[in-house]
């Protein structure tokens, strides 16, 4: 049951602003892309169908604890996974409820 992984304008954005700071970062998205294919609902529920998916930057060196957030929303009818942002620990610590809707509704 292999899901579709899609991303919306914001994340775009947001990852190719870390990829420039952070090298290693393009392989480490690579490997979640393909895991979130076979396991969507990874990470920690966050509401509203979406989760917040911890993963390490290697060339960063501090592991998941700081590393980088990725927020995913799963449409399970579609199969479908969207990558709505990816941000790095150190400069932001959560997503608001506010922005959170308002990444979902890029969706739409």
């Amino acid at each position: 049951m292999n899901y579709k992984v899609k991303t919306i304008p914001h994340f775009d954005k947001a990852i190719k602003r870390l990829a420039k700071k952070f090298a290693s970062l393009k392989s480490e998205y690579i490997s979640l892309i393909d895991s979130l294919e076979k396991s969507p609902e990874q990470g920690i529920a966050i509401g509203y169908n979406c989760y917040k998916i911890r993963i390490s930057i290697a060339s960063k060196g501090n592991g998941k604890r700081g590393g980088a957030r990725i927020i995913t929303y799963v449409f399970v009818t579609d199969k479908t996974v969207f990558l709505l942002d990816i941000y790095d620990k150190s400069e932001q610590a959560n997503i608001t409820n506010k922005e959170l809707e308002q990444l979902i509704r890029e969706i739409k």
